[in-house]
C-alpha cells in the first residue's frame, strides 16, 4: 500500500532533520523530498510546519522504540546492545549523514512547542529503557540512571561518529556502557 501524501512529509522530514537538522527542513525541501504538492502542507497541518516538524519528532520517536520490541525481560546489557546497534545501523547505513532526528529539533527549536515535543520524546525513551532495564533485573533506581545515562552517551557518540564518519566513538562508548551493565545486573 502506497504511503499517503501525510505520512511522505511526515517521513520527509524526519530524514531531512537527521541529516540537515531543523534550519536545513525547509517546507520547500520537504516538498520535494515527499513529492507532494505546496498546498498539502496547510491542508495536512493547518498549523504550518511546527506542526508537522512535530509530527515527524513523534514519528522518530517511535520508530527508535519500536527497535526495542521484543527485548522485554532480557537482560538490561542486550537491551544496550540494541540500542547502540540501531545507532550504528543508521550511521553505516547513511554514510555517516544521518544522525537523531529528536536532538537536531531540541538544540534548533526557538519554539516552546517544538522543545517540549523533543522533551517528551526523550522522556518516553528514557521511561521505556528503565522499564526494560528493571524487567531485565535492575533496581528502579538503577534502570532510571541507566536509561537516562545510555540516551546521553548515544546521542553524543552519534554526532562524534557522524564528525569524524567513523562508528569509533559509538563502539567505543557501547563496549564501556554494555561492560559496566553487565557488572551491575
Amino acid at each position: 500500500m502506497a504511503k499517503g501524501t501525510k505520512d511522505r512529509m511526515i517521513a520527509a522530514a524526519v530524514r531531512l532533520l537527521a541529516t540537515r537538522g531543523l534550519q536545513g527542513a525547509s517546507l520547500a525541501d520537504i516538498l520535494e523530498l515527499a513529492n507532494a504538492p505546496r498546498g498539502s502542507v496547510y491542508h495536512h497541518f493547518p498549523g504550518g510546519k511546527d506542526e508537522l516538524i512535530t509530527a515527524a519528532v513523534e514519528l522518530a520517536g517511535r520508530r527508535s522504540l519500536e527497535q526495542l520490541d521484543g527485548f522485554d525481560g532480557r537482560p538490561p546489557a542486550d537491551v544496550a546492545e540494541r540500542f547502540f546497534a540501531s545507532w550504528r545501523e543508521l550511521l553505516v547505513r547513511t554514510q555517516y549523514r544521518s544522525g537523531c532526528s529528536v536532538l537536531a529539533v531540541t538544540v534548533a527549536a526557538d519554539s516552546p512547542e517544538l522543545l517540549d515535543r523533543s522533551a517528551h520524546t526523550f522522556d518516553v525513551w528514557q521511561r521505556r529503557l528503565a522499564d526494560l532495564f528493571e524487567h531485565g533485573g535492575l533496581s528502579r533506581e538503577a534502570a532510571k540512571t541507566y536509561a537516562t545515562t545510555l540516551i546521553a552517551v548515544s546521542e553524543g557518540a552519534v554526532v562524534m561518529c557522524r564528525a569524524q564518519r567513523s562508528t569509533a566513538p559509538l563502539d567505543s562508548v557501547a563496549q564501556q556502557f554494555v561492560t559496566q551493565l553487565r557488572s551491575a545486573g
